[in-house]
């Protein structure tokens, strides 16, 4: 309760400084709307039907596209992890396709796919896979040895040794890895709808812009956080904690 207390306060502050930076009027409210115009600016969107259609739209295309990140990533990595030909092979290759920002696959992704949601799909995934795969690769070569010996000299091995052994060992560096997949691959899918005139919330940015109205560009931009908010703490802060009671670094409730 004090930690909320604590974040509400906090939050209450952030919007007492930005409703007296309005009042001021440092800016011209077009540039920089009050909290009260961002606030009617949602309503209205949600009041229309158009932030309800484009939020549902962008959840449908990261979710398709980061379960297919998931099934290459973390096979990917545990392939990587434990065969040293592709590690040497196919692992430098991930390492330097990882550096390449993944909005620089949308034109690839265009002339592959064409002005369609499969475009969009694609550069969520390849902004994600990456990362999935490294993570869950440095996972798999960093279990213990002293695991892996006392596993196989209780008999373990083949499926058994990497499904009791290997991937729970490895467990908290793939959360990592898909942490900071969807991550990438949130930001991979606005990147992608802001370039690509197709509905969903990176579009709702760009009529926005067009439309010179700031207070939907900043209440669209809320929502994105909410958004990514949300699933960091219905998703992947329950998951995290769970492994660190299973792992000892933090008491059980």
């Amino acid at each position: 309760m004090k930690n909320w207390l604590l974040r509400i306060g906090f939050y209450l502050l952030l919007l007492a400084a930005w409703e007296i930076l309005a009042l001021v009027q440092i800016w011209p409210s077009y540039i920089f709307p009050s909290p009260g115009k961002v606030i009617l600016s949602i309503w209205n969107g949600f009041a229309d039907g158009s932030y309800p259609l484009a939020i549902s739209i962008s959840l449908r295309r990261i979710a398709i596209g980061y379960g297919i990140s998931l099934l290459l990533g973390i096979t990917l990595g545990v392939l990587l992890g434990r065969i040293q030909l592709i590690q040497k092979t196919l692992g430098s290759l991930l390492l330097g396709l990882q550096a390449l920002p993944s909005v620089c696959w949308l034109p690839l992704a265009l002339l592959w796919f064409g002005l369609s949601d499969k475009a969009i799909i694609f550069v969520v995934i390849m902004g994600a896979v990456l990362s999935i795969s490294l993570a869950t690769a440095d996972g798999i070569r960093n279990t213990p040895p002293l695991f892996l010996h006392a596993a196989k000299t209780m008999g373990a091995a083949g499926f058994q040794l990497y499904f009791r052994v290997i991937l729970p060992a490895a467990l908290p560096s793939i959360i990592s890895g898909m942490k900071l997949g969807w991550s990438f691959a949130w930001r991979s899918l606005m990147a992608g709808e802001l370039l690509y005139a197709g509905l969903g919330i990176g579009y709702l940015l760009t009529m926005g812009r067009e439309l010179n109205d700031m207070s939907q560009v900043i209440a669209v931009m809320l929502i994105i956080v909410l958004i990514g908010l949300t699933v960091d703490f219905l998703i992947f802060a329950p998951i995290e904690r769970a492994i660190r009671e299973r792992w000892g670094l933090q008491t059980a409730r």
